[in-house]
Parts: C-alpha cells; structure tokens; sequence
C-alpha cells in the first residue's frame, strides 16, 4: 500500500493560479478552484522533482524500497528489517551475476539470513592433460545447505527452503537444513 498522496501544507511548484488567462487572473471563484487542484497535484510534481532518488535504494521511501524489491528479483518476502531490504535491492544486479553458483546460492542466503551457509555440492571441475582422465564430484547430482545458527527455531526452514530453491543451480535436487551453531562452525 502506497503512502503517497495529499501532504498537508506542501505547496505546488507549479502553481496553476498563475497559468490561467488572463481574463481569470482576479475571478476568486477560479482561483479557489485551481488551488484545490493545486492540493492534489503538488504531491505528484514533488514526486517528478525527486524522481532520481525514488530509484536509489538507499534514499527511496520505504514503500518503493518494497516495490524494488520485486521489481530487481531479490530473494526476499517483506518481513526483513527496512536496512536489509535496501541493502537487497542495491546489490541485486551484482547477485544475478552469480546466481546458480555456490557463491551466489551462500550470497543469497546470508542476505536473508545474515549468516553465511555451509554448502556442499557434488559437483567439481578439473583438467587434465591426458585424454579419459577421471571425472571430479560424484556422479548423482546433490546440493546441501546448512544454516548454521545459535538458535535454530529463530529460523523458519520453509523460508530457507525458498530461499535456496530460487538461487540454486536450475538442475540440482537439494537440502537444506537448520542446525545449531558449534564450536567448529564458530567461524562461518
């Protein structure tokens, strides 16, 4: 829901009183009626006049920062702090650079978790320089993601769930998982 509309006291920066014929420069009726015009349209022109700061996420009202959140592709749903939200939006083209990579798939998660995943994939690459060298990886497809966290119930699994089968690679059946911080997971 917008929360634009008419700002009490915010003039209009193109006042239409002064547009008008001349012939209507003294009637009160028609100056009256343009300035109840002029109550409408200023938050619009106001709009047209900061336009440019209605697309940079970090100084757009909080209602747009929601609807550039849909409109760039980030993988959030609204309940995320305003800050997070922007902070989304601003770094979303650099995210789609590398979605369906482990690095996008760890990105993506920490954006709507703040905390950095572990990941573990059958995949690999590798080289050779002699012909029928062996494959790396496994040869069934995985994908597991392991969030994790202090406290476990503070996250909700189907939220993760969404989250990885958006930034997953297109092709790979996956996990995902929450489980509780320990001393070796400490650093992540």
């Amino acid at each position: 829901m917008s929360a634009r509309g008419s700002v009490e006291g915010l003039g209009s920066s193109h006042p239409l009183g002064g547009e008008l014929p001349a012939v209507y420069a003294d009637d009160d009726f028609a100056q009256r009626f343009v300035e109840g015009l002029d109550v409408v349209l200023a938050p619009l022109f106001n709009v047209l006049d900061c336009l440019e700061a209605y697309f940079d996420p970090a100084l757009a009202p909080e209602d747009f920062v929601d609807w550039l959140t849909g409109w760039v592709g980030t993988e959030l749903d609204g309940t995320e702090p305003l800050e997070i939200r922007r902070h989304a939006v601003a770094t979303a083209v650099s995210l789609h650079r590398v979605r369906g990579t482990a690095q996008g798939l760890a990105r993506a998660v920490q954006l709507a978790f703040g905390v950095r995943p572990q990941i573990t994939e059958s995949g690999g690459a590798t080289w050779s320089a002699r012909p029928l060298g062996p494959f790396p990886g496994t040869p069934r497809p995985s994908l597991r993601v392991t969030l994790h966290v202090s406290d476990p119930s503070s996250v909700d699994p189907h939220r993760l769930q969404a989250v990885v089968a958006a930034a997953r690679p297109a092709h790979l059946p996956f996990t995902a998982e929450v489980s509780a911080k320990t001393l070796t997971h400490e650093g992540n």
